[in-house]
């Protein structure tokens, strides 16, 4: 069985329910993301696209009649490359890339532009025609959220509640109180802030250009989180779904817009397209044993002059060495001291250009029981040296910070 690799990811900002996004056609919305994709990477010959698999939930309106054929037009791509639009609900883009990876894996295909878009702001009110002749009952339907043309026996065999009304019903048979969904819902929010403020959507997120009465503006940011989210506001929402129920406006999920795409690729297609520019960005490999990712790390140190061997494992090469070295700290002696509290928070891998000789650059946030956090960098062809670089650096500054002895 082949692997499947991500080789591009890239999004719009999330739009929040009638906001900056919604003047535009959720079939525009999606060819945007394919278009930064050409746009990323212009030496590949997008002929050679066996299929573009796109997610969409509703499909009541713009979005009709197999978006992923319409956006992929839209977006120039050459009109001999198909289409295929799957709906798994609220899975629906995540379906698509999984979708992707079995063709890539099963030899059906070797390179996919895969994703999902959705534009809740312009779902449209439909109205079923009538069953009988010259009825004058009429009925219509918001395609927003919920069902429409119920089937009388799906009613009955299984009830048709929408998604809000499910969550009552989750909240109440696990016994999830109010007060939990407002303290899981206020997190949620302070941490999309954090992740906001620090720039870690940066690198996927592209630029949309709005224009609105003749004014042009540009959307960098996520709009729906709320980053003066207060739990004792939350606190005092109604509850529109059920009487004295739990679920709020301010702890369930949002309606929203935007749309994302990856190009995910087998490993011929990269070897093939290689000097087109097009790279992995991301790879995993898998132990059969515990179906888990591990990586292993060892590295050679020398401190004062002696030499140390430092072995670890974790969920990524950055993660390993850092594990590595941790694991190994009090071997450093009179460093040991001022290195045992130092943790690893964050790290990002970035690739600078593309082809054989790309570059890699990870960047390291660390922090130390003071609650004082530190950012390191290191740059090489190898990701396993940059990783590595970046690491040293994070120690050297943890040394300087603290005033440890200089080394002999």
């Amino acid at each position: 069985m082949m692997d499947a690799f991500i080789c591009d990811a890239i999004r719009t900002p999330i739009g929040r329910f009638g906001g900056a996004l919604s003047s535009i056609r959720a079939d525009d919305l999606a060819a945007l993301s394919i278009k930064e994709l050409k746009e990323k990477n212009t030496s590949i010959d997008w002929s050679m696209v066996d299929e573009v698999i796109f997610g969409c939930a509703n499909q009541s309106g713009e979005d009709n009649r197999n978006i992923a054929r319409m956006s992929l037009l839209l977006a120039g791509l050459p009109q001999t490359v198909p289409g295929i639009t799957i709906n798994r609900l609220c899975a629906s883009g995540l379906e698509a890339v999984t979708y992707a990876s079995r063709m890539i894996k099963s030899n059906e295909a070797h390179l996919i532009i895969a994703g999902g878009v959705e534009s809740m702001s312009r779902a449209p009110f439909v109205i079923p025609k009538s069953t009988t002749p010259f009825s004058r009952n009429a009925e219509i339907y918001d395609t927003t959220i919920g069902w429409r043309f119920i089937n009388p026996i799906m009613r009955q065999m299984y009830g048709v509640d929408s998604m809000p009304e499910t969550a009552e019903n989750v909240a109440e048979r696990w016994n999830i109180s109010r007060e939990d969904q407002d303290k899981f819902a206020y997190w949620s929010q302070k941490k999309a802030a954090e992740a906001i403020s620090k720039g870690r959507f940066d690198t996927e997120i592209f630029k949309v250009k709005i224009i609105q009465k003749k004014e042009e503006n540009f959307l960098d940011k996520d709009e729906h989180p709320r980053s003066d989210t207060l739990l004792e506001k939350l606190s005092t929402l109604p509850t529109p779904f059920r009487i004295n129920g739990s679920v709020t406006a301010g702890n369930a999920s949002g309606v929203n817009d935007g749309s994302a795409a990856l190009i995910i690729a087998s490993e011929k297609a990269i070897k093939d397209l290689d000097k087109s520019g097009l790279s992995i960005l991301e790879i995993s490999h898998r132990s059969q044993k515990f179906s888990e990712i591990i990586s292993k790390a060892k590295a050679n140190l020398e401190v004062d002059g002696e030499k140390i061997v430092c072995e670890g494992e974790g969920n990524g090469p950055v993660h390993a060495l850092d594990n590595a070295i941790r694991n190994n700290v009090n071997k450093l002696e009179k460093y040991a001291e001022y290195l045992k509290d130092l943790k690893l928070v964050d790290y990002k891998v970035r690739i600078l250009n593309t082809g054989t000789e790309a570059t890699t650059r990870v960047s390291i946030e660390s922090t130390d029981s003071q609650g004082k956090n530190w950012f390191t960098i290191g740059v090489s062809p190898n990701i396993i040296d940059a990783s590595f670089k970046a690491l040293i650096d994070s120690l050297d500054y943890k040394l300087f910070k603290d005033k440890a002895p200089a080394s002999l």
